[in-house]
């Protein structure tokens, strides 16, 4: 008896799986943007502002840009300098990682008195706070995480009454990390 002829089924091929292409996410440059150094808008300049930090100076707030200070016999360059009571309004116009600086009281200033530094969010809360300063107190390192905030302001209040009105402030290597 002849045998049946089985017919050969051929074998599947399957296209090769494709290698997955893994991409490392790049994280964003960040951009520092010094104290010193930004520009500062005034009442009614209807400007469209810059694309990053500026001071927005309100009223009879006073403030200087200064290339640094001097605390407790220490330069510190990039300084934002105030006489206390002092509120300086900063708009950060775009996503900011962190605030950072050196507080302290500036070396030229006769008064006896002390202030507090402080960093409040736009909505008024505290964000950083320092101890009382005085003239010939150390500078103390300051770092606020700045993100979701859209604007902060840089607070220097008298903790003596009247007389700490004549304390200069210094807000030194005050730099803002932005993206």
């Amino acid at each position: 008896m002849p045998t049946p002829d089985v017919p050969v089924v051929p074998t599947p091929t399957l296209p090769p799986l494709p290698t997955p292409t893994v991409t490392t996410p790049v994280p964003p440059v960040l951009s520092d943007f010094w104290g010193d150094s930004l520009p500062v808008l005034k009442p009614g300049n209807n400007r469209v502002p810059p694309a990053g930090p500026n001071i927005r100076q309100k009223g009879s707030d006073t403030f200087w840009q200064r290339d640094g200070g001097w605390i407790d016999g220490d330069y510190h360059p990039h300084a934002i300098t105030v006489h206390a009571p002092a509120t300086t309004l900063i708009d950060l116009n775009r996503g900011c990682e962190s605030f950072d600086a050196v507080a302290g009281v500036d070396d030229a200033t006769l008064s006896p008195g002390r202030v507090v530094f402080s960093v409040q969010g736009g909505d008024g809360s505290t964000l950083w706070s320092s101890r009382a300063l005085a003239v010939g107190d150390d500078a103390v390192p300051v770092h606020v995480p700045l993100t979701g905030q859209k604007s902060i302001k840089l607070v220097v209040t008298p903790v003596n009454g009247i007389w700490s009105a004549l304390n200069v402030a210094d807000w030194a290597q005050a730099r803002f990390r932005c993206s």
